[in-house]
């Protein structure tokens, strides 16, 4: 139970704040943010505030913004369509009553002649069953359908997507991953706050049980000035010397409380991927500051982007295996042995995680956000953009071989976390 409530909230907070970044953006950019979903499938929860929805929903695979615009508008009045107006003092639309017109008796009944909802906001119909007495209403904004008892807002063309301007438009794409090295960074940096972050100093840090440090009376925060009279100053120089000399007595000669000390230390030998190297049981030393974590915080996103895009690279130009991608199954599995190993191990998968959700979603693939982001590239070449159609076409066959490649990968992580065995 443990481990599915760490993959929901980790999962959870990876695609929160990636479709967060999308809808701080669309709505700087001033495009109608109708819903803002984490998961896919139907509702469980739901709120409204100002123009946006906010859901979860049943499955916790992804979530999207919905933006006015990126998709054809969903209501559509015709000529000789039947609708209800509900008017304010100045005779202006506030509500276009789509259904259940009986309902609402101080709606005034029209039969539609035309009318433009995207740029001229006005609708123009027949009151009287004659059809003489043309009427043209110009609409508020905001103004709304009204559907089975729904309101749903009526979108001008100026606040949707595709009336933005390309650099807009990618921004409000782009925001999405990077928000996700935002919170790998953020993450990272509680952790240096919380836990601390390793400093290469010549500091005896903390110590495992049954080491060759503990054992040998060596303590926690003692400042090591020499070994085998050899002066250190790094830590990363300890760690040399004492990998260099397994089962061979060392000298440590060691600051306590102002005392200078001589202590032997003979490193246990271990042999780790054919290669016999000395340990004595310590951890590097750790330190604590505002300043440091944040060094730290940006330097492990560094760190951990730029290992994730050498092995994408691998991925691409050496051998492909299955084995080396993993879905939700995977994941949750890792996450598992992670949640385990404590809370601050957790916070690291978790960070890792945000920079691989971020660099796979700005990959030049249709239906990702990179996908997007190349067809913005394209439009910016031409000087105009794709035709809508042929773009949403790539991006669905996309988004079909994208979740075909889940299915696979899902399969073949059951296989080999659960069946194989």
């Amino acid at each position: 139970m443990e481990t599915v409530i760490a993959f929901i909230v980790i999962f959870g907070a990876l695609v929160f704040f990636h479709e967060l970044g999308h809808l701080i953006f669309a709505k700087r950019a001033g495009i109608l943010c109708r819903e803002f979903a984490i998961g896919f499938g139907p509702k469980v929860f739901s709120f409204k505030k100002n123009e946006t929805v906010y859901t979860i929903r049943l499955l916790p695979l992804g979530g999207f913004v919905r933006m006015a615009g990126e998709d054809p508008e969903m209501i559509e009045v015709k000529p000789g369509q039947v609708v209800g107006l509900e008017l304010d003092q100045d005779g202006k639309v506030n509500k276009i009553i789509i259904n259940h017109k009986d309902e609402y008796p101080n709606a005034k009944i029209i039969e539609v002649e035309h009318a433009d909802l995207e740029h001229g906001m006005y609708i123009a119909g027949y009151e009287d069953e004659n059809g003489e007495r043309l009427e043209r209403f110009s609409i508020n904004e905001p103004a709304f359908f009204v559907v089975d008892h729904q309101e749903i807002q009526i979108a001008p063309y100026h606040r949707q997507f595709v009336a933005k301007t390309l650099g807009q438009r990618a921004m409000t794409i782009f925001a999405g991953p990077l928000m996700n090295f935002v919170l790998a960074f953020v993450v990272f940096v509680l952790i240096g706050l919380l836990q601390g972050y390793p400093v290469d100093k010549p500091i005896i840090g903390e110590m495992t049980k049954n080491g060759a440090a503990l054992e040998a009376g060596l303590k926690q925060g003692d400042i090591v000035l020499s070994i085998d009279d050899e002066r250190v100053t790094t830590w990363t120089q300890i760690v040399d010397i004492i990998r260099a000399h397994p089962g061979e007595e060392l000298i440590f000669k060691v600051e306590r409380n102002g005392k200078v000390l001589d202590i032997p230390v003979t490193p246990k030998a271990k042999t780790v991927q054919g290669e016999t190297i000395g340990l004595i049981g310590v951890y590097g030393p750790m330190e604590k500051s505002v300043l440091g974590s944040v060094k730290q915080g940006a330097l492990e996103t560094y760190y951990w982007t730029k290992e994730i895009i050498v092995g994408l690279g691998h991925l691409i130009t050496g051998q492909f295996s299955l084995n080396m991608l993993s879905g939700p199954v995977g994941i949750a599995v890792s996450t598992n042995k992670f949640a385990q190993s404590g809370i601050y191990y957790l916070m690291k998968w978790g960070a890792f995680l945000s920079i691989n959700l971020g660099i796979v979603n700005l990959l030049p693939l249709p239906a990702l956000d990179g996908g997007r982001l190349l067809f913005f590239a394209i439009e910016a070449l031409r000087g105009k953009p794709i035709d809508r159609q042929k773009e949403g076409m790539v991006h669905f066959i996309g988004f079909a071989l994208l979740m075909l490649l889940m299915l696979v990968v899902t399969w073949n992580d059951i296989q080999k976390f659960f069946l194989s065995k």
